[in-house]
């Protein structure tokens, strides 16, 4: 017959016992990085995005230079009586809105949703304005952890259909794109613009095409990849590109407020566009 001495508290702390229960670290965290310097960029360069494009969507001018067919991606498609004339390359079937009501008020929430749904913009967004986590090995003010279960998180699970509105979108902001080569008076021009418009639709692109999404949507239920040889082929192309999903999202969003900002300044007559060719 055996019998069994209790442990010591110097017995516990060997490494290879089993302990009951979590360490009591009383610091916030035991990290010497600046871990909070990556939270804290995010936050600012998110918090000027939302900030800027707030700003944008209630002035309601300076969004489209018709001389170039420069139209911002902020306010693509323009559906509203009220847009500016030749802007609304899809007609206008909505009626004149007040004041008060943003002109692409049925176009942004779209895009707002695609974005703020974003596996990436998820993980960004909870750490830069959750804190939940601030970073690995950092306490969370949160008590409990519910995850994306209910209100307003649960909302998160929307993504999917956010991709396919915002790919309609897209097609569209591709339009508009290569509606900036051609300008009012006829004939192909290169301009300053043209070409910004050009890089942001093609990030705009990367971003979608690089989407969790996008690649379920193309091999996410695929059981035996040798019987769909074309799908397997797209979706070996999309996990390269999804592997820099988080590049795109930050590249993108850089380009549609630089893009915006541009044909802002050109509309509003502080700058000339600058042309190249025509």
């Amino acid at each position: 017959m055996t019998t069994t001495s209790s442990s010591s508290p110097s017995d516990l702390a060997q490494p290879g016992r089993i302990q009951s229960g979590r360490a009591a670290v009383p610091a916030r965290t035991l990290r010497t990085d600046r871990w909070w310097v990556s939270p804290l960029v995010t936050a600012i360069v998110l918090g000027v995005f939302i900030v800027y494009t707030t700003v944008r969507l209630f002035m309601r001018n300076d969004y489209w230079v018709g001389e170039y067919h420069y139209l911002t991606p902020l306010y693509s498609p323009c559906l509203s009586v009220s847009c500016a004339p030749g802007s609304s390359h899809l007609g206008t079937p909505l009626p004149a809105f007040p004041l008060a009501l943003p002109l692409p008020i049925l176009i942004f929430p779209i895009l707002a949703g695609f974005r703020a749904s974003c596996y990436y913009y998820r993980k960004a967004g909870y750490r830069a304005f959750l804190l939940s986590p601030p970073g690995c090995a950092v306490t969370e003010p949160a008590r409990k952890y519910r995850g994306e279960t209910r209100l307003p998180l649960v909302l998160q699970n929307l993504h999917r259909y956010f991709f396919y509105f915002a790919s309609a979108l897209l097609l569209i902001n591709t339009y508009d794109a290569v509606s900036a080569f051609f300008p009012a008076d006829g004939g192909f021009g290169v301009g300053l613009g043209s070409l910004i418009l050009l890089v942001n639709v093609t990030m705009l692109w990367l971003y979608s095409l690089s989407c969790h999404a996008c690649r379920h949507v193309f091999g996410g239920r695929l059981k035996h990849f040798s019987q769909h040889p074309m799908r397997y082929w797209f979706w070996t192309h999309l996990s390269k590109l999804n592997g820099r999903h988080m590049q795109f999202a930050w590249a993108s969003l850089i380009t549609v407020m630089l893009t915006d900002f541009y044909i802002m300044a050109v509309s509003a007559g502080w700058i000339a566009d600058l042309r190249l060719f025509n």
